[in-house]
């Protein structure tokens, strides 16, 4: 009887506070819980704590961070001879562009320092006013190398901010 009261005191206990999100310290991706947004990351749903900070590569072979516990990713790629980087915006499946209402949003990479305000640039059939890629350039964006940074920005009036580190892989071609 002491043990079903305990379980029960437990349950009652958990049901009061809920489950919180756990944030990874290298990361800032959700794990576990519902996000601040409600996204619910419980069984059945992908697991942000699979890889750390990435999921994998993303439709343009860069890398994905999550904004707002899954409801929008975003994928960093660069392009070391132009200097610039690009954004894309994309749904809570990972693949399909989500066009947003802004016309800029910002990146900031650890090492080598720089912050860099990345500009709307609508791809072909994202509607008018909105869009699902943002570019900009930076000299330091020229260097090789693996980056790690964090990308902000403001969908309907809420902050979005995801963090994000490249990883060398065998078929590296930034």
């Amino acid at each position: 009887m002491k043990r079903k009261s305990c379980a029960l005191a437990m349950a009652a206990l958990l049901g009061m506070f809920g489950c919180t999100q756990t944030k990874d310290s290298t990361s800032g991706t959700t794990k576990g819980g519902v996000s601040d947004h409600g996204h619910d990351h419980g069984p059945g749903t992908h697991d942000h704590s699979q890889e750390g900070h990435t999921h994998g590569a993303g439709p343009h072979d860069g890398t994905l961070a999550d904004w707002g516990g899954g409801k929008f990713h975003v994928e960093f790629t660069v392009d070391h001879e132009k200097k610039q980087a690009t954004v894309y915006i994309l749904g809570s499946d990972e693949k399909t562009p989500t066009p947003i209402d802004a016309e800029s949003i910002e990146l900031s990479i650890q090492d080598p320092e720089m912050q860099v305000t990345l500009q709307a640039a609508p791809q072909e059939g994202d509607p008018q006013g909105k869009t699902s890629r943002f570019t900009g350039t930076h000299e330091k964006l020229g260097v090789v190398r693996e980056y790690a940074g964090t990308m902000t920005g403001v969908v309907d009036g809420t902050p979005y901010s995801g963090d994000f580190k490249e990883e060398a892989h065998g078929d590296h071609k930034h």
